[in-house]
C-alpha cells in the first residue's frame, strides 16, 4: 500500500491489474446452500435474506448469459466501465458437481468483455477437485474465490446457524492460497454475543489467515429472517454510524496493510432493512470514514499485531 492511501482500496487493485476501469456484474446461477437444503441444516444463516443483496437483474428468472448482458449494459451506461468481472453472488456458487461448475464458469468467461470471475461460496462447499478446476481456469484468466468467513468464533458460527466451524474456513483458505487463487474474505462485525474487543481481535485472525481481499460488513437486521424474529423478541444493539465509523477505523488499523479492502460497510434495500438506519448515501459513508481517518492520522496497518488470542483462534 502506498503511503498516500488511508487503506488499500479494491478499485486501485483492479485498475493496476487490468489497466482499465473494471466493474463486477452480479449473477444468480440458481444455487442453494447446504444449510438450507438439509445437508447440514435448514433455514440458512439467521441473518440471511438473499433478496437483500441481489440486484434485480441478477435473479434466477433470467439466464446467466442474459444477466451478464444486462449487467454489462447497465454498468457501462452508469460507470463507463471497459472490462467486467462476473460475480457469482447469491448462495454457494461451488455447491454443485465439478463438471456443471466448469461448464457454467467457462460459458461466463466466453463473453468477450469478461476478464475474470469472482465466485462467492462457503468454505464447506469446496474441495480439491473443484479447486484444481479453478486453478486450471486461472492459468488463462482472473479467478477469485470469495469465502463467507462471517465470524472467527465458533460460538458465533453456531448461534447464526452457519453449519461449519472456523477450522473449516481456515482449511479452505489455506488450500485455495496454496493453488495460487485469489482469496476474498467476507466478515460481519456486530453479532450481539461478541464484544468490541473480540471484533478487533478478529482483524488479527484475518491477518493470520492470509486473505488477499476483505469485505467488512456491519450487521444488518433485514425482514423475513430468523435474526429479525430474534430482534423483535429481544432487541439488541446495532451500530449507529458514528459507532461503526469508530470501530471500522480501529479495525483497519489492526489489519495488515497489504490486504485489499473491497467494502467498509454493508447495505440492504430500505424496504427490507429493519436496523440500522444511517440515512447516508454510499459516497457520504466513505467520505465520513476517510475524513475521520485523516483527522486521527489513522491508516490501515498502523497497529498490526498478532496477540496470543489471535494465534489461538486461528490454530483451533
Amino acid at each position: 500500500m502506498k503511503p498516500n492511501f488511508l487503506y488499500n482500496p479494491y478499485g486501485k487493485f483492479l485498475q493496476e491489474k487490468f489497466g482499465a476501469r473494471v466493474h463486477k456484474v452480479s449473477v444468480h446461477a440458481g444455487f442453494t446452500c447446504p444449510n438450507r437444503d438439509g445437508t447440514v441444516a435448514r433455514g440458512g444463516c439467521t441473518y440471511c435474506n438473499i433478496v437483500s443483496f441481489t440486484p434485480e437483474n441478477a435473479r434466477p428468472k433470467y439466464s446467466v448469459r442474459d444477466q451478464i448482458d444486462a449487467g454489462i449494459a447497465f454498468v457501462k451506461k452508469r460507470f463507463e466501465a471497459k472490462k467486467f468481472i462476473v460475480y457469482f453472488q447469491p448462495y454457494s456458487n461451488t455447491y454443485a458437481p465439478v463438471k456443471h461448475l466448469e461448464a457454467l464458469y467457462s460459458d461466463a468467461l466466453s463473453h468477450p468483455e469478461v476478464v475474470g470471475l469472482s465466485i462467492g461460496t462457503r468454505p464447506d462447499c469446496i474441495d480439491d477437485e473443484k479447486l484444481a478446476m479453478l486453478a486450471d481456469l486461472a492459468r488463462e484468466t482472473f479467478i477469485g474465490l470469495e469465502y463467507g468467513i462471517e465470524s472467527v468464533y465458533d460460538e458465533t458460527l453456531q448461534l447464526i446457524n452457519r453449519g461449519h466451524d472456523f477450522a473449516c474456513t481456515a482449511r479452505a483458505i489455506r488450500r485455495t492460497r496454496e493453488l495460487g487463487l485469489q482469496v476474498t474474505g467476507h466478515t460481519i462485525l456486530g453479532f450481539p454475543n461478541e464484544t468490541e474487543e473480540q471484533m478487533l481481535v478478529s482483524a488479527d485472525v484475518i491477518n493470520a489467515l492470509g486473505v488477499d481481499v476483505l469485505k467488512i460488513h456491519n450487521l444488518h437486521i433485514v425482514r423475513h429472517t430468523e435474526l429479525a424474529r430474534q430482534y423483535a423478541a429481544q432487541p439488541f444493539r446495532v451500530f449507529s454510524f458514528e459507532e461503526w465509523k469508530d470501530l471500522v477505523i480501529r479495525y483497519l488499523e489492526r489489519l495488515a496493510p497489504d490486504i485489499i479492502i473491497e467494502r467498509l460497510y454493508g447495505e440492504a434495500p430500505r424496504d427490507l432493512l429493519i436496523a440500522p438506519h444511517w440515512n447516508l448515501s454510499k459516497a457520504e459513508i466513505i467520505q465520513e470514514i476517510e475524513s475521520e481517518m485523516r483527522r486521527r492520522g489513522a491508516r490501515q496497518g498502523r497497529l498490526v499485531h498478532a496477540p496470543a488470542e489471535a494465534r489461538r483462534v486461528t490454530a483451533e
